[in-house]
């Protein structure tokens, strides 16, 4: 990684998430056609969920993306979440910079088939696309799923479906009532047929739209600043712990002891041991 650091900062990542079955993969491999239409070199990161039962992933994105296997332009890996929650793999930050520093002008980042809450998609990305599909919810499941909240683009995918135009209205009636400074971006709600190609180039203009509109005004920046303090604080926290479980083990079981007799309290029990236990 820090070899790598001086290459990087120039990719414009695109995170597209949605529920299992609303056409991502899909969705994803139109998406780098169009882009590799316009000369782009693209990186795809593909996360798959692992069982909770064998330890395993089927790694199948890559499958669905034969299209571009051949394309030395187009670079795709499949990652696991080794369990982690909300849609991404702990190593997702890192393998971005990889395709950042091998020079994908964008990298796509596809998600697990999420639910209501799953949106680390939303720190990862420059720009988050939520992907929906009629018949998978009504009005009052929409507004108030989380991955709604986080996006900046709507799309109902397979829109020659029937249910689509109603779903499209209750998006756009959705991102009506949000609350946004003036100027702000409206995120706007797009259809496309992935698998016929068929509203794509819109979604691409709509994301080349963004992109101009988030670096004006300087959102992008100061989004890129929050998503790196999150990663900075994450990996300092997690050497925290670590240093806590190897130098802290014996006086973090006596002070858990004292917690659980009633002879101090959580609060006054973390404040020892960090006083007690060398983390520098």
């Amino acid at each position: 990684m820090a070899a790598l650091a001086p290459d990087t900062g120039r990719a414009f990542v695109v995170g597209v998430t949605g529920p299992p079955g609303a056409g991502k993969s899909t969705t994803v491999t139109a998406l780098v056609r169009a882009l590799r239409a316009r000369g782009e070199r693209v990186g795809v990161l593909a996360v798959d969920p692992t069982s909770p039962f064998t330890g395993g992933a089927l790694l199948g994105d890559r499958v669905r993306m034969q299209e571009h296997a051949l394309d030395d332009e187009v670079l795709i890996r499949s990652m696991a979440t080794r369990g982690h929650l909300g849609g991404l793999a702990v190593a997702a930050p890192q393998a971005l910079r990889v395709f950042d520093a091998a020079g994908c002008a964008t990298v796509v980042v596809e998600t697990v088939g999420v639910g209501q809450s799953e949106v680390d998609v939303a720190a990862a990305a420059d720009a988050a696309v939520v992907l929906l599909a009629p018949g998978m919810g009504d009005g009052v499941q929409a507004a108030k799923a989380g991955i709604l909240e986080i996006g900046d683009l709507f799309v109902v995918n397979k829109a020659d479906r029937d249910g689509a135009q109603p779903l499209v209205r209750e998006l756009r009636s959705m991102v009506g009532l949000a609350d946004r400074p003036p100027g702000a971006w409206k995120p706007p709600v797009l259809t496309t047929v992935a698998s016929e190609g068929t509203g794509v180039p819109e979604l691409l203009d709509a994301l080349d739209r963004f992109r101009v509109a988030q670096a004006a005004s300087g959102d992008q920046a100061r989004r890129r600043l929050q998503r790196s303090r999150r990663e900075v604080e994450g990996l300092a926290l997690a050497t925290l712990a670590g240093r806590l479980r190897r130098e802290g083990s014996a006086a973090l079981d006596d002070l858990a002891a004292a917690v659980r007799d009633g002879g101090t309290d959580p609060y006054a029990a973390a404040a020892a041991l960090l006083a007690r236990t060398d983390l520098r």
